[in-house]
């Protein structure tokens, strides 16, 4: 054991040695544990305090607080879609093949890093979206596609700015900050109360659009390794399992949430005549 984690301790002191140095001293990037441990407080309010802490108590009622929580999650990831498009049109990206310019300054480039900095963090503030699920007794929300996406993405997410803050990493990010924000206006009109029901009939094509962003980050990436372009193999390989793995996941939350549930509603009603 003690050699397999001298062996990793080897490891990680020469991937510092590669990391870019641009963000290094960027709020959270310098050491992975603070994000592995807001992580593990995370794993552990998700199957542990919050089930027991709510074990006897009514669900709590926040009223506006989660709406704007919600639609402040809008304005975030608007912010970052909207600084990925413009920053990297000015610098030139290329849809096909971006390297990372690791020892550039560039206001574009720096713009990208920054908004790429700010998508991670979004993935630590997104924890919150499964403590408001539990204080309101919403279990049913915290699925395990639920926990796995919360618990990884701000991992994945830290390496991707530690050393990858730029060039292709702008695709997969800018695509999912758009789907964010649809998703969070949804969130964000539901909080407002039952009076909004009737304009939230668009829930489900939210999941047709994720499960369409995992297929283009697929195919984004198959073409970049397809033209041998200059970026990490291991991150395009890693967003290629990790975005397949959601396709399955989220696959499996339609066929059960819409598919299934309009069957059986539909076998209800022949039953009913």
């Amino acid at each position: 054991m003690s050699h397999l984690i001298h062996k990793f301790m080897d490891f990680y002191s020469w991937a510092e040695t590669i990391a870019d140095k641009r963000v290094a001293d960027w709020f959270l990037i310098p050491s992975i544990i603070p994000t592995i441990s807001i992580v593990a407080l995370y794993l552990i309010f998700v199957k542990y305090v919050g089930p027991k802490f709510m074990a006897n108590r009514n669900p709590y009622e926040f009223g506006m607080l989660l709406s704007a929580y919600n639609f402040a999650l809008v304005g975030l990831n608007y912010y970052i879609m909207k600084e990925l498009i413009s920053a990297s049109k000015a610098a030139k990206y290329s849809y096909i093949c971006t390297p990372v310019k690791h020892d550039s300054y560039d206001p574009n480039e720096m713009r990208i890093a920054n908004a790429l900095w700010w998508y991670y963090f979004s993935k630590l503030i997104e924890l919150l979206d499964t403590v408001f699920f539990m204080l309101r007794k919403k279990s049913r929300q915290i699925t395990v596609l639920h926990v796995y996406h919360h618990s990884t993405m701000p991992i994945l997410w830290w390496i991707g700015v530690k050393w990858v803050p730029g060039g292709q990493s702008f695709f997969g990010a800018m695509l999912n900050s758009a789907i964010h924000v649809m998703m969070y206006s949804y969130y964000g009109l539901a909080a407002l109360g039952p009076q909004m029901q009737q304009y939230l009939w668009w829930k489900k094509y939210i999941t047709m659009l994720q499960l369409g962003q995992f297929t283009l980050a697929i195919a984004h990436t198959g073409r970049s390794i397809y033209s041998g372009c200059d970026f990490p193999p291991w991150m395009h390989w890693a967003l290629v399992g990790y975005s397949m793995s959601f396709i399955i996941l989220f696959s499996n939350f339609y066929i059960q949430t819409y598919t299934k549930k309009s069957a059986r509603k539909e076998e209800q009603n022949a039953k009913e005549k």
